[in-house]
C-alpha cells in the first residue's frame, strides 16, 4: 500500500486526458501540442495587429472577435488541464499552470479595463511548451540548470541587493549635502536616482555634479559600479556549475500536479508525491 504521500497514476479517462494535454510520446498528444502551439502563435499575432492603429481602425471588430475566440478556447483547455490531474490546486500554483490563467485574463479583465488585452502577450511564454513537443530535452534540462541556479542563489543576491540598496541611499544623501539644490539634487531621492544610474552605468546624463568634490565621488562611484555588475554574475556562474553536475531530467509531466523536470530515475513526483509511472 501507498504511503499518504504517494498516489497512483489517474486511471481510464482521466489518464487518457493526461497523455493527450500533457505529454507528447502518442499522436494524439503531439497533434493537441502542435495545434496548441500554433493557437498560441496565431492569438500573440492577433494581439500585435490590434495595437497598430490603421489595422485596429479598419479591423478592431474582427481582432477583438479573433482575441475571444482564442480566450475561449484557452479557457477550455486550462480546464481540462485541471481535470487530467490530481492535485489541480497544485497545478495551478505552478510555473505554467500561472501562465495559462494569465494568458486568460486579460481578455476577461479588458471588459472592466479597456485596453487590458494588450497583456495577453504575456502567452508567448506558453510557446516554452515547445521544447517538451519537440523532445528537446537537452533544453529543457539547461533550462532546469538554470532555474536550480537562479533559486539556489537568490538569498546571496538579496544580501548582495540590500548591500547596493543601502549604498545608494547613503550616496544620494552625500551628494545632495555635496551639490545641494542649486545644482539639481534638490533631495535625497534625487540624488538616490543619480546614484542608480550612476552605478549602473546607465548615464543618463539628466542630472550630473558640478563641484570637484561631487566630481570626484562620481567617479569612484563609476568605477565601484563595474565591480558590482560583476557580483551576482559570479554568483550565479558558481551555482549554475553546481547545478551542471547534477545530470539530466526527464521530459515527463507528473500525472499528479502536471510539473515536470524529474530525474530520469526517479518513480515519484518531488513535487506531490505522485508515482511517475504505472506499476
Amino acid at each position: 500500500m501507498s504511503s499518504p504521500s504517494e498516489q497512483s497514476p489517474p486511471s481510464g479517462f482521466r489518464q487518457r486526458l493526461h497523455e493527450i494535454i500533457f505529454e507528447a510520446d502518442t499522436p494524439a498528444g503531439k497533434a493537441f501540442d502542435v495545434a496548441l502551439l500554433c493557437a498560441i502563435i496565431l492569438s500573440v499575432l492577433t494581439v500585435l495587429l490590434e495595437s497598430v492603429p490603421l489595422l485596429r481602425d479598419r479591423f478592431g471588430a474582427e481582432l477583438r472577435m479573433v482575441e475571444w475566440f482564442f480566450t475561449g478556447l484557452f479557457t477550455v483547455e486550462y480546464v481540462l488541464r485541471l481535470a487530467a490531474v490530481l492535485k489541480p490546486f497544485r497545478y495551478a500554483r505552478s510555473f505554467f499552470g500561472l501562465v495559462d490563467l494569465l494568458a486568460l485574463l486579460p481578455t476577461y479583465l479588458s471588459l472592466l479595463l479597456p485596453g487590458a488585452q494588450s497583456l495577453l502577450v504575456v502567452r508567448v511564454l506558453r510557446l516554452l511548451r515547445v521544447f517538451r513537443v519537440l523532445k528537446l530535452a537537452s533544453f529543457l534540462g539547461q533550462a532546469e540548470i538554470l532555474l536550480t541556479a537562479l533559486r539556489a542563489s537568490r538569498q546571496k543576491i538579496i544580501v548582495f541587493l540590500c548591500g547596493v540598496v543601502s549604498t545608494v541611499v547613503i550616496m544620494g544623501a552625500v551628494m545632495y549635502l555635496v551639490e545641494g539644490e542649486k545644482n539639481g539634487f534638490d533631495s535625497i531621492p534625487r540624488g538616490m536616482y543619480w546614484a542608480v544610474v550612476t552605478m549602473t552605468t546607465v548615464g543618463f546624463g539628466d542630472l550630473t555634479p558640478k563641484t570637484v568634490v561631487g566630481q570626484f565621488i562620481a567617479s569612484l562611484l563609476m568605477i565601484a559600479g563595474y565591480g558590482i555588475l560583476a557580483v551576482p554574475t559570479g554568483i550565479v556562474s558558481v551555482e549554475l556549475a553546481a547545478a551542471a553536475r547534477r545530470g539530466a531530467i526527464d521530459t515527463q509531466a507528473c500525472p499528479g500536479c502536471g510539473v515536470g523536470g524529474h530525474d530520469h530515475d526517479a518513480a515519484h513526483c518531488k513535487h506531490c508525491g505522485t508515482a511517475l509511472h504505472p506499476s
